[in-house]
């Protein structure tokens, strides 16, 4: 009799299928592996696309459904990109495992293949993102920052169809899609730090599911799950419920970790950073995490991101 397939929710979009896929890949080479399904769920996120991303209230646009099928044993596992995991998870579930990094950085794809600088005066960018939208503002007040909704092919469709001068993206998601060529410039890290855990896919799992823990543990990368554990924990120090703009990247190199965060406010008009080196081990890590954003609040991070939330509660940027 065939063991029973271990089962991997994941959205049914294109980069999402291609986590899924990459997971269920790493597992099938591990000795005595089982066969895997992938089990297509569709998000709040999928379903809600007239909305921008930074009026939802709330978190986990993204995961709510497929955390939720997982608690309920409908799903073994949940793929997800890490950056769109809240960062107290449902009770119950664990991350089992952060995959190694890819490219954490944004990526700009413009219509006639100028880069942010060249691009000309007023022209329209597209990006979901409220930190993107902040940053930009700061390198291009006169650019008009415009809402993009939809998957990866169909951001590109659009800036094709002509709705955009420029869009912004991962840099990983286009690299895992095979669109690298699209690229008309990689954004530096120091001037647009990126989305907390951005690059990095994170296995769920349920606490309590000791054989599926045990298969998805030799998945996890120890320098990805330091640097996410760092920036997800600065997160969670600073975060309340809401979207903020801030990019954070962590780095490990001989035995440390560097983690580097900036919060900007919409208009681009205030910016905000902090620095700090660890020892590169997991209480080390949220340690840092920690105290960069207690440092944030201490220059005025609390005062900023409220005033960001009141503005966007009474109108769109």
């Amino acid at each position: 009799m065939s063991a029973a397939p271990l089962r991997i929710g994941t959205r049914a979009s294109a980069l999402a299928l291609w986590q899924a896929r990459h997971v269920a890949a790493l597992l099938a080479a591990r000795p005595g592996a089982l066969p895997t399904e992938l089990v297509h769920i569709n998000t709040s996120g999928d379903l809600e696309r007239e909305v921008p991303l930074w009026q939802a209230p709330g978190q986990a646009f993204f995961t709510r459904e497929i955390d939720r099928a997982l608690l309920e044993g409908r799903v073994d596992v949940a793929v997800h990109s890490l950056k769109d995991l809240p960062t107290q998870l449902e009770a119950g579930l664990t991350l089992a495992a952060t995959l190694a990094r890819a490219d954490p950085r944004d990526a700009l794809v413009s219509a006639s293949g100028a880069t942010l600088a060249r691009l000309p005066r007023g022209a329209r960018i597209g990006t979901s993102s409220l930190r993107r939208r902040a940053f930009l503002a700061r390198a291009r007040p006169d650019a008009v920052l415009l809402e993009l909704r939809g998957n990866v092919p169909t951001r590109l469709e659009r800036l094709r169809r002509g709705d955009y001068d420029a869009i912004v993206l991962a840099a990983a998601g286009l690299v895992r899609l095979g669109l690298e060529a699209q690229v008309s410039e990689y954004l530096d890290p120091q001037e647009f730090p990126p989305a907390v855990s951005q690059g990095v896919i994170g296995v769920c799992a349920r606490a309590d599911d000791a054989g599926t823990l045990r298969r998805l543990g030799p998945l996890d990368d120890r320098d990805a799950h330091l640097a996410a554990s760092a920036e997800r924990a600065l997160l969670r120090r600073l975060e309340g419920g809401c979207q903020v703009p801030l990019g954070a990247l962590a780095t490990v190199r001989d035995g440390a970790l560097t983690l580097s965060a900036s919060l900007c406010t919409l208009d681009g008009a205030r910016r905000l950073s902090a620095r700090g080196q660890a020892a590169a081990r997991l209480e080390e890590a949220i340690g840092l995490g920690e105290r960069l954003a207690d440092e944030l609040l201490a220059d005025g991070a609390a005062e900023l991101v409220a005033a960001e939330r009141q503005a966007r509660a009474v109108e769109e940027p």
